[in-house]
């Protein structure tokens, strides 16, 4: 099969395969090590066919960021969706989001690989992710949540999968419990 060939069910689009294919270099080389050559030769594609889709290397990290955006996205409106309706959706999601995934997933390791390589090389790259938590933090404002309460808990979120991302500690099952307990009751005397 030519690496230009059609997409399969085995064998993803040319666009996939070359957006993995950077972030792959990005993760393990950092973004001064990605090159369009570089890209098309690790995706399997002719140069031709990458330009067809990527016109420079700012344009495939652009899109690189576009899509882990969406990805993060994708996964947080799943667990919205899960949430039963009425106040603190929003929050109740992000609690879901920080607690019922016990650890950081591959996909998301690798996205803040991406991520972090990415803001060093151009911090202005990351807007569609500060988009997407802008928008996050829209639907909390909407959620009914006092404003300190809602911050507290994302905050607390956020401090906590930095530091699962960055093995800087691990809180034990019990430590876990507690601190959760502790957000549930600040969002539910945070009305």
């Amino acid at each position: 099969m030519p690496p230009d060939a059609p997409p399969s069910p085995d064998r993803p689009d040319l666009r996939t395969r070359v957006l993995d294919a950077a972030e792959a270099i990005i993760r393990a080389r950092g973004v001064p090590a990605l090159t369009l050559e570089g890209a098309a030769r690790e995706a399997g594609v002719s140069k031709g066919g990458l330009l067809y889709h990527f016109a420079s290397k700012e344009a495939l990290l652009v899109a690189l960021m576009r899509r882990l955006a969406q990805g993060i996205e994708a996964d947080f409106r799943a667990i919205v969706a899960a949430q039963p309706e009425g106040p603190h959706r929003a929050l109740r999601a992000c609690l879901a989001f920080t607690f019922d995934q016990p650890d950081i997933s591959e996909a998301h390791a690798r996205a803040a690989a991406v991520l972090l390589a990415a803001f060093h090389h151009d911090p202005a790259l990351i807007d569609p992710i500060r988009e997407f938590f802008a928008q996050v933090r829209a639907e909390v404002a909407l959620d009914g949540t006092a404003p300190g309460v809602a911050w507290a808990v994302m905050l607390a979120g956020d401090g906590l999968f930095m530091a699962r991302l960055f093995r800087l500690y691990e809180p034990n099952a019990a430590e876990l419990a507690a601190l959760r307990a502790t957000l549930h009751g600040l969002l539910e005397g945070g009305s």
